[in-house]
């Protein structure tokens, strides 16, 4: 078996002793094993391998920066997400209450603020100022997408003395961070880069559960109740609902478990062929007179012409899979004179726009808390996420090496086939 790497970067010995009081602080060399299942734990110590393990996140007894002379900077970037206001709250609000930082800077529409040609402005941030974000969906920061040049970002954070980066986003963001946390190793630079994962997907590595994806199954369990009621109350009626996840499906797969409504699910990591998915339509009219069926937008793109553009952040521009489907589920039943009724419903801009509900508000607390922590304790290139209900460090290298993908031969697809009762498609 392949060993993972979880060691995590530091920018040197901590010596400063923290200035938090009545916490429990966290020890150095504190872990959690990677790997649950015990039977997998015996086999690699029998094989004379370490089980993997994660360290444990939270306040250290020692820290490595000065507080009272600490700059630092907070940057959005990607697609929006409930609760990124949430996280620049928590990561403010302990840096100014738990150490005393007082010059916390946001940079605007991501990467972009990093760049001197964009021009624009910094912003100070403080209590006052993030004081009711939570309330806010989107992010005051605002974002942006697409690479920007690592030399350029970096001598900005050296021009304005930054000693810590906090970055918020997804696989892009946390390459960018990675990529900004070696230029400064390289510059033999003090700079230290800590990670939010933020993708309503949930499909970064290693992190057991992402900030808005929560609130994401609430909200597309409400799409997916209007599509049951429409196609009900229609003859021959189908709800077709559109849900985000371009290379994953877990908001697909969770909600329509979420929902038990649902009589098709399709998803990114399972193909399927169109002329089968309408033959189970033809078996489903057939019993009953309705259906539902919920797709991630990345599935189904095999069944496209070739023909893929990227934008600028380097991502495949998937195929309208919402749109194709309507088009051909209605072209099929049309030719065989049996028309259909198709109500389509794509939430995504309205999903991922919301406020955080209280699940997520936690996580977001709770991970702003952490990424704190890891900053002023002189951790670089890492991420802050969940695993076995604890918070943990993770390095950015390690996230960022694959996607996070739903197994099809695994327990959560094997509920999603149970619920809906769909074929083999």
């Amino acid at each position: 078996m392949d060993k993972l790497d979880f060691n995590i970067e530091s920018l040197g010995n901590a010596k400063i002793n923290s200035p938090m009081k009545n916490v429990q602080f966290i020890n150095e060399n504190a872990k959690v094993l990677f790997e649950p299942r015990l039977e997998i734990i015996k086999e690699k110590i029998a094989q004379g391998i370490e089980p993997e393990a994660f360290n444990i996140a939270g306040p250290r007894e020692k820290i490595y920066f000065d507080p009272s002379k600490l700059r630092t900077g907070i940057v959005t970037c990607g697609g929006l997400c409930p609760g990124i206001n949430d996280v620049i709250r928590a990561i403010v609000f302990s840096l100014y209450h738990h150490y005393g930082v007082r010059n916390i800077f946001g940079f605007q529409y991501g990467y972009e603020g990093l760049i001197p040609e964009f021009q624009h402005p910094v912003i100070e941030l403080d209590p006052d100022f993030v004081e009711d974000l939570h309330e806010k969906g989107g992010t005051v920061l605002h974002s942006s997408r697409g690479p920007q040049n690592v030399v350029d970002m970096v001598d900005t954070l050296e021009r304005m003395n930054i000693g810590i980066l906090f970055t918020i986003g997804g696989d892009g963001t946390l390459r960018g961070a990675r990529d900004i946390a070696e230029e400064v190793k390289k510059r033999g630079l003090k700079i230290s880069v800590i990670g939010i994962p933020k993708t309503i997907d949930n499909d970064i590595s290693f992190v057991q559960q992402s900030f808005g994806f929560e609130t994401a199954i609430s909200e597309a369990k409400t799409a997916i109740y209007g599509a049951h009621v429409e196609a009900n109350g229609a003859k021959r009626g189908i709800g077709l609902v559109k849900l985000m996840g371009r290379h994953s499906g877990f908001i697909a797969a969770n909600a329509t478990l979420a929902t038990s409504d649902v009589n098709f699910c399709l998803i990114p990591e399972v193909p399927f062929k169109m002329e089968n998915l309408l033959k189970a339509l033809e078996e489903r009219f057939k019993r009953k007179n309705h259906a539902v069926i919920v797709v991630g937008e990345g599935a189904g793109q095999d069944l496209f012409d070739d023909n893929r553009q990227f934008d600028k952040s380097g991502n495949l521009i998937f195929h309208d899979i919402g749109t194709y489907l309507k088009n051909q589920i209605n072209d099929y039943f049309n030719e065989k004179g049996e028309p259909v009724n198709i109500k389509y419903i794509d939430p995504s801009y309205i999903i991922r726009s919301v406020p955080a509900n209280a699940h997520d508000s936690v996580l977001c607390l709770l991970l702003g808390h952490n990424a704190a922590h890891a900053g002023m304790a002189g951790y670089t290139n890492v991420l802050v996420g969940s695993w076995n209900r604890r918070y943990i460090l993770v390095p950015i290298p390690a996230a960022v090496s694959k996607r996070k993908k739903i197994n099809p031969e695994g327990s959560l697809w094997n509920s999603v086939l149970a619920s809906t009762g769909q074929p083999v498609l």
